[in-house]
């Protein structure tokens, strides 16, 4: 108690006197950032994700930053069915906080005030494949029977008792795919193969995956700088940044706090382009570890960058080979049910905004499997895997080491060396171990109060599936 009244009090004497207040009383401020991530959060649980507005209420609007939740349930949603919108009020002097759903992104957050999106060529409609055989469509054949998958099963089962691996934790998705085969699935109540979720920060090795495509394409090298026209000026010592820096969490960038807070972006409809470009140098690039929301934004921005600065040398552009498109390379990789949503500006929000199924992050992790091949296209480079689980730059403290936007289970004990993993928010997990020929997703709702031991689940499925 002493400790943390010493903290308080010192950080007190460096904030202004009513710094505190919020406390008390929520700002403006607050109540627009509450507004806006319900009605996100509606809009994209609904038509991203397939669920019932109850569903969304239980589980995605609960257990949520501090911040914003106890002013979350008290705003009134208004949900507009036939133009796909959710807008929530915040204030009787003011418009209410508006989301707008496209087939093409999912949800967009609209900035106070605004007329609504922009116009432009009508979004073609997402192609399904539900009736092609797993992994390219959703038509799984019985899995032959064996001692090991029943094992692996029964794990799977585990994983719904909130005791089992992590008191509180709350499980909606597992699914476990073995040689190309799905071994076991299974999903909490209101919830099938093809209810998505957001992945929160597993999107940042998924901005991993789609900036190797643009590596493949030629379109972008991981050694280059970030020609980013923001840091282009008066010498900006940034330009030095390059993307590997970027994709290790290595960029030297401050923020205002360290990890995975992007308020204004993720709620307040700041766009991407103003807030991430605007942090200041604080070390040198590639020498120190600093988990960061902002490095993978500013990854798949140098990488949309490198995409325009190739396409105007270009004379003989073609958009399907050339633009940096999240769309059709989930196509091409049967994750038809994925959505990368942007901002109101057209920036990826690839740090986390990402909607998915169990089912397409397993298509995700076979494609790392197969190294970077899908049905018979080379999507990735050969050395791509290699790549992203190399801990070449700065690593963090603790249990988990990173390599270039996926995390690395080589200090888990009973987990394959060769292990790495996209880790997110509320316990998102996808575990890819290539000398299994295994993956690993588990999906949740978890809480502060409640996290999921991912380690000692995949140290069981391991152990299931050992011969």
């Amino acid at each position: 108690m002493l400790k943390k009244l010493v903290s308080i009090c010192a950080l007190g004497a460096l904030l202004p006197i009513n710094a505190f207040a919020q406390e008390k009383e929520p700002t403006r401020y607050d109540r627009a950032l509450a507004a806006g991530y319900k009605a996100q959060f509606i809009c994209s649980g609904l038509w991203n994700g397939g669920k019932s507005l109850a569903d969304i209420k239980a589980d995605e609007l609960t257990g949520i930053y501090d911040r914003i939740a106890d002013i979350v349930p008290t705003l009134p949603e208004e949900i507009d069915e036939s133009e796909r919108q959710v807008r929530v009020a915040f204030a009787d002097d003011a418009p209410p906080r508006v989301a707008i759903w496209n087939r093409s992104s999912g949800c967009t957050s609209m900035p106070i005030g605004s007329a609504g999106l922009k116009t432009g060529a009508p979004v073609k409609a997402r192609v399904f494949a539900d009736d092609r055989p797993w992994p390219m469509g959703d038509i799984t054949p019985a899995p032959v029977k064996s001692a090991s998958q029943f094992a692996a099963r029964a794990v799977t089962e585990k994983a719904f008792d909130a005791s089992t691996y992590g008191e509180g934790s709350k499980t909606s998705a597992v699914l476990i795919v073995h040689n190309n085969g799905i071994i076991a699935e299974q999903y909490k109540a209101g919830h099938d193969l093809h209810t998505g979720q957001r992945t929160w920060s597993v999107a940042k090795s998924i901005a991993g995956t789609l900036i190797g495509h643009s590596v493949q394409q030629n379109m972008a090298h991981v050694g280059a700088k970030a020609a980013l026209p923001q840091w282009q000026k008066f010498g900006d010592p940034r330009s030095a940044i390059t993307l590997d820096n970027l994709m290790r969490m290595a960029s030297g960038l401050t923020s205002d706090t360290a990890g995975n807070r992007t308020d204004g972006i993720y709620m307040g409809a700041t766009s991407v382009s103003q807030q991430a470009t605007s942090w200041s140098l604080l070390e040198q690039p590639g020498t120190k570890f600093r988990y960061a929301n902002n490095d993978i934004l500013l990854a798949v921005l140098a990488a949309q960058a490198a995409h325009e600065d190739k396409r105007n040398k270009l004379g003989n552009y073609m958009p399907e080979k050339h633009d940096f498109d999240p769309v059709a390379f989930f196509q091409k990789l049967d994750m038809t049910r994925t959505y990368v949503e942007t901002d109101w500006q057209d920036n990826y929000i690839l740090s986390s905004q990402v909607w998915t199924t169990a089912r397409d992050l397993g298509r995700l992790g076979q494609l790392y499997l197969n190294n970077g091949v899908w049905n018979g296209e080379r999507l990735l480079p050969e050395d791509w895997r290699d790549y992203v689980s190399a801990a070449s730059g700065p690593q963090p403290d603790g249990d988990f080491g990173y390599g270039a936007t996926f995390w690395l289970m080589n200090k888990s004990a009973g987990v394959p060396k060769d292990t790495l993993a996209a880790f997110g928010n509320r316990g998102q997990y996808l575990v890819i171990i290539p000398s299994m020929d295994l993956v690993i997703v588990r999906r949740g709702y978890d809480s502060g109060d409640g996290r999921f031991d991912i380690a000692a689940f995949t140290r069981d499925i391991v152990k299931a599936l050992a011969p």
